[in-house]
């Protein structure tokens, strides 16, 4: 994968509880990570067909793997394009040089 096919830029982030001064806690968004990715929507191709038993998945993601960063199905992949929930983390070739992560997009449920 070269860099001319990463052309996304993503940031990992997951959920943490934080305590404000009162004692409440609130779900906020960290940061982990900010990268470049390769991104390939979801089409007719025969790698797509061979993922059906994610039927779900909107997007694949792939990227070079981050030092000291695991990165799970708790994460949450944002770009300029939106948020997308991960469902599924697979190291390519398993050489850890590359992460594949198939990503459902997060659509909200706001009324028009």
């Amino acid at each position: 994968m070269s860099f001319g096919k990463m052309n996304t830029f993503i940031d990992l982030v997951e959920k943490q509880k934080v305590l404000d001064d009162e004692g409440f806690s609130t779900i906020t968004d960290v940061v982990v990570a900010s990268v470049r990715a390769y991104r390939e929507g979801r089409h007719g191709s025969e790698k797509w067909a061979n993922r059906s038993t994610f039927t779900d998945s909107t997007d694949l993601f792939r990227f070079r793997v981050i030092p000291d960063i695991k990165v799970t199905t708790a994460m949450v992949l944002i770009c300029e394009d939106g948020r997308y929930e991960i469902t599924s983390v697979e190291d390519v070739k398993g050489r850890g040089m590359y992460v594949e992560v198939l990503a459902k997009e997060v659509v909200s449920s706001g009324t028009s």
